[in-house]
């Protein structure tokens, strides 16, 4: 077995190269109607049927008138049954032919006038044998024999032979299956690694065992991809090792920082500078949750998935939007609700993602937030509009990375963390999907997510 890809493709092209070219050139030989030597036998026959002939032509005296009637009583009479014999003169006169059969004839003749080497050769239902040497006086004949074919060819066989182009295009068609079966064994390796690198790209990060094996390219390029799962995987824990040991740390300070808040004001009272203390501390806080939350949902290899309709899913969030949008004097309007569709995926990834928006739309919005759900055949479509100062286009793709603000300033004043938008990112694309940003016709910034439906 050739372990080696590289021999592999090699050897398989020669050999199909090699087949096809024999086949081309050693096939025609195979055809019935060649010509070809006589049998034992039927040299025996042959002169035993010469013998006859010049011995009735012998006892049968000359007419320089009637010559040709004493040839034709001759081989008529000695001729086998269901044969017939055929003599050709010095002068190249075919005695005992039919019209039509003169063609063939001629052609035979051609291909086969020495009579110390007689042959034969198919002419499609017929087969002509010869030439024996007859001697009348002076005269010399040379005695060819028509009889039966055996077994005639098929028309469509005899057309190949005799078209090299047809016989070479049935040959490749022949060898197609074959070539496919070999391409499909070689990329069967290269499938593999693409289903795998598949999976480690929506975070699967699991060794696959069998991409060690096949060809020596593979078998190298499978150890070397476990090797970086492995390697991932490691640094994945790592990561949210430290991650959650930074959060843990952070806590402590933190809660007694609340602590010492609580303190203060009991003895000193209300003042300016506690207010913004505990407002930073607060807005520490959620900013530790978010990233528990977003490196969860960043390194989570699988979510726990289940059938899910939108309407039903997202109801709740709709309500709770609807409040707290009336809270602070603004206007959420559904133009578009959602309805029955069903999909698969995680209804808490999927809530916190439109969550999210939505709650973006509220902080940045100045009094009206419209929220759109439409569906095809493919997935579902939601957008989210709202009337704020928007985003400019240079920084559309980069407000879904963590911690990325466009205004200082105005998150600041809007407590937000810059969390939000990475985690609505990330659970979107765990149920294969995406979000992108657009300028609204509100004026402020159009947030619009793609999910797929449940395939039936």
């Amino acid at each position: 077995m050739i372990n080696s890809l590289t021999a592999r493709i090699f050897a398989i092209f020669w050999f199909t190269l090699a087949l096809v070219l024999m086949l081309v050139l050693m096939v025609p030989k195979l055809d019935s109607r060649q010509i070809t030597p006589l049998l034992d036998s039927e040299q025996r026959q042959g002169l035993m049927i010469e013998q006859h002939v010049e011995a009735e032509l012998a006892g049968d005296p000359a007419n320089d008138l009637m010559w040709w009637r004493r040839l034709f009583r001759a081989i008529d009479k000695w001729a086998p049954p269901g044969q017939r014999l055929l003599l050709v003169t010095s002068e190249g006169r075919v005695i005992g032919a039919q019209r039509n059969e003169m063609q063939i004839v001629r052609n035979f003749i051609g291909q086969s006038d020495n009579s110390d080497r007689p042959k034969k050769k198919k002419y499609g239902r017929v087969e002509m044998v010869g030439p024996f040497a007859v001697r009348d006086g002076e005269d010399n004949y040379q005695l060819y024999l028509i009889r039966p074919a055996g077994s005639a060819q098929s028309d469509f066989i005899n057309l190949m032979f005799d078209r090299p182009l047809l016989l070479l295009i049935v040959t490749m068609l022949i060898s197609a299956p074959l070539l496919l079966w070999l391409a499909w064994s070689l990329a069967k390796p290269a499938r593999q690694l693409k289903n795998a690198a598949d999976d480690v790209a929506r975070g699967n990060l699991r060794q696959r065992p069998e991409l060690e094996s096949g060809p020596q390219e593979f078998l190298a390029t499978g150890a070397s991809f476990n090797q970086m799962v492995s390697a991932l995987e490691r640094m994945v824990t790592a990561q949210q090792r430290l991650i959650s040991d930074i959060s843990h740390e952070l806590r402590t300070p933190l809660t007694r920082l609340q602590l010492a808040t609580a303190l203060l004001r009991r003895r000193h009272g209300e003042g300016k500078e506690l207010q913004r203390i505990e407002m930073e501390a607060q807005r520490l806080d959620g900013m530790i949750n978010d990233l528990l939350v977003l490196s969860r949902s960043q390194h989570k290899n699988e979510l726990t998935r289940e059938q899910l309709k939108a309407n039903e899913l997202w109801a709740d969030v709709i309500d709770n939007a609807q409040f707290e949008a009336e809270q602070v004097g603004k206007t959420l309007e559904v133009t578009a609700p959602p309805g029955p569709w069903k999909l698969i995926g995680n209804p808490n990834a999927l809530d916190s993602a439109l969550e999210n928006i939505v709650r973006n739309a509220l902080r940045y919005s100045h009094h009206h937030i419209a929220v759109n759900f439409t569906a095809d055949s493919d997935g579902i479509t939601i957008m989210v509009d709202d009337d704020g100062p928007g985003v400019s286009e240079e920084d559309r793709e980069q407000i879904f990375r963590p911690f990325y603000r466009t205004d200082e300033a105005r998150d600041r004043e809007s407590g937000g963390t810059g969390l939000g938008l990475a985690i609505v990112e990330t659970a979107v694309q765990q149920h294969r999907g995406w979000v992108r940003a657009e300028d609204s016709p509100l004026g402020g910034l159009r947030l619009i997510i793609w999910l797929p439906l449940q395939q039936r």
